[in-house]
């Protein structure tokens, strides 16, 4: 699916409606202030996702999109090694950098992973008129080319296309940077720009 300049310029600001509202949420959980935005949006062909991003040992957070908007699709957190142990340090009011990425970690990621993309998709909802809602969330430490691919293979929605949202977020001490893929079955695409033009007018 060929998007438009301004059909992009539709996404990228519902993106930054979603960070502002993930920000706020983990502000409050993490009871610290976190500013979040979304500096680059890429609606990529789904076969060419490994060009968009890197290798790294990083975690990956899964979730399956539900709510008013059927057959839904898939919602992705990926966050490299490094800037998930930021992440969870903040929670856990830790600063040790060095440690393995234990279990622990993998439950705080877990939780924070989940209140973002829920405030995320609340907030881009919320715009859009409807519900959607992650499904409780599944967890993968993995290369993240390895990740990406066992995700694909055992995926049974139409996909064509992936959102890429390259989100920063940043504390008083610290910058994580992280990317959200949203993985929307086509006709869900299809319903999200139609109701995105019912928003922002014509595109």
């Amino acid at each position: 699916m060929q998007l438009t300049e301004v059909q992009l310029d539709a996404i990228r600001e519902l993106g930054n409606i979603g960070a502002a509202h993930a920000a706020t949420t983990l502000s409050q959980m993490l009871m610290c202030q976190i500013n979040m935005s979304v500096p680059e949006v890429r609606v990529v062909d789904i076969g060419q996702i490994y060009d968009y991003i890197g290798d790294e040992y990083s975690a990956m957070v899964v979730f399956q999109l539900q709510g008013e908007i059927e057959p839904g699709g898939y919602i992705v957190l990926l966050v490299s090694r490094e800037s998930a142990l930021r992440l969870t340090n903040t929670m856990l009011g830790m600063s040790d950098t060095d440690r393995e990425f234990g279990e622990m970690d993998q439950s705080a990621l877990l939780e924070i992973g989940n209140i973002m993309i829920s405030a995320f998709l609340d907030g881009t909802a919320m715009l859009l008129g409807i519900v959607m809602l992650p499904s409780p969330p599944e967890m993968a430490i993995d290369m993240a080319h390895a990740g990406m691919e066992s995700l694909l293979a055992t995926m049974d929605a139409d996909i064509d296309e992936v959102i890429l949202f390259r989100t920063e977020l940043m504390d008083e001490e610290h910058m994580v940077n992280s990317d959200i893929l949203f993985l929307p079955d086509t006709r869900t695409l299809t319903d999200i720009l139609r109701l995105l033009e019912n928003v922002v007018g014509p595109m």
